[in-house]
């Protein structure tokens, strides 16, 4: 387990998993995002955390602001901030990985399925000098679109989805100004 300090000074808390016999300095690193975002990691095995680090990479997974698990102050912190604030947890994530002479600055990717993937695509467009690839499973490029196709599924609870990341008709320009599709 790992805690490191956003930007704002907000606590997140993570784990790493090292690549067996390494020396734990100047990996390459995968940064696994959970999707969700409304679950979390756990401490415990976990099977492509072991698998990347069976290959030689530097597995680093982080409870990045909005995951559950952490009190309610925690999880509202991630409400519309898809793209900003939750981005930049990980951002700092892997610059807190970085400059604890962990991993290789030059060899980074982000990677996820779900919010995930939308994260993976939102770390390669907005920071692209930061990672050398990324993985992405089926996350949303076109968040206005995602809502707007997500509304009916959400059935009553879909207020709590436009709370959480916006109103595909009254917050059109936030959405799309947090969709990867718009920064390509």
């Amino acid at each position: 387990p790992v805690t490191i300090t956003a930007r704002d000074g907000l606590a997140l808390h993570g784990y790493i998993t090292y690549p067996p016999g390494s020396k734990r300095r100047n990996l390459p690193l995968v940064l696994r995002v959970h999707g969700g975002p409304w679950t979390r990691d756990y401490w415990g095995y976990n099977a492509e955390a072991q698998w990347l680090a069976n290959r030689g990479y530097v597995c680093l997974q982080v409870d990045y602001r909005g995951s559950w698990g952490y009190g309610k102050e925690f999880s509202n912190a991630g409400d519309r901030q898809w793209g900003a604030a939750m981005q930049d947890d990980l951002t700092d994530a892997v610059r807190w990985a970085i400059g604890e002479g962990i991993a290789d600055q030059k060899k980074i990717a982000i990677m996820g399925a779900s919010y995930g993937g939308y994260a993976a695509l939102m770390g390669l467009a907005t920071t692209p000098d930061l990672y050398a690839c990324g993985i992405d499973v089926s996350g949303p490029s076109n968040l206005r679109e995602w809502v707007a196709s997500q509304s009916s599924r959400w059935g009553l609870s879909v207020s709590a989805l436009y709370r959480r990341v916006g109103h595909p008709e009254t917050n059109a320009e936030l959405l799309k100004a947090r969709s990867p599709l718009f920064k390509a």
